[in-house]
């Protein structure tokens, strides 16, 4: 099989955010159609380099890298761990990433996904990231995906956190408790924005 720079991008995509789903990779490796999209990725899969799984009953498949597949792009060989109870919460982070680069029309790389940001931190005591990061008209925004409520004292200082760091942090959720909780917290913290859930899956 011949690798292209798309592919290049498909598995190095793959491997910043995890896992992606086969939608996902269609628009940031910038395919035409979903067909084409499958077909590429069931071209990479019988070669070995990406592997095709379900992890979820109703779920689509999650693709993600194989050994193989780290070993050509230069990445980490260790085998990203894939937690059943936060499937959701990063596919939406990436149905995110896409929302942003097309309201703001940003590149791909102008993105630094939370893995990024923990490597750039080191191996010492791992400290909260967002979900992702970017900077627009020299702006620097935290994104958080937050789909249910964590303690009150938690996600304050989660809060606070972003608001020493970021210009701006945008908090998407569909969830009442935390967006009201966000709210409150707007009184105390001026970089906030909120976002729901549903408005990014629209337009995303």
């Amino acid at each position: 099989m011949e690798i292209t720079e798309r592919d290049y991008l498909i598995l190095r995509t793959a491997y910043r955010f995890k896992f992606c789903l086969g939608r996902h990779l269609k628009v940031l490796a910038d395919f035409t159609g979903q067909r084409a999209t499958d077909r590429r990725l069931r071209a990479l899969t019988e070669s070995g380099y990406i592997a095709r799984r379900k992890y979820l009953y109703g779920l689509p498949y999650l693709y993600t890298l194989t050994h193989k597949g780290r070993t050509l792009i230069g990445a980490n060989k260790r085998e990203d761990k894939i937690r059943v109870d936060r499937i959701a919460h990063d596919i939406y982070v990436v149905d995110a990433v896409i929302f942003f680069i097309k309201k703001y029309h940003l590149c791909l790389q102008d993105i630094s996904t939370e893995k990024e940001l923990n490597i750039k931190n080191g191996f010492g005591t791992r400290k909260h990231q967002p979900d992702f990061v970017f900077s627009h008209d020299s702006t620097r925004y935290a994104v958080e995906v937050e789909l249910n409520p964590k303690a009150k004292e938690r996600q304050e200082k989660n809060v606070k956190d972003n608001y020493l760091a970021y210009d701006t942090q945008i908090w998407v959720t569909d969830d009442k408790a935390v967006f009201e909780r966000i709210q409150r917290f707007m009184n105390v913290y001026g970089n906030i924005k909120l976002i729901d859930l549903k408005e990014v899956l629209k337009h995303g």
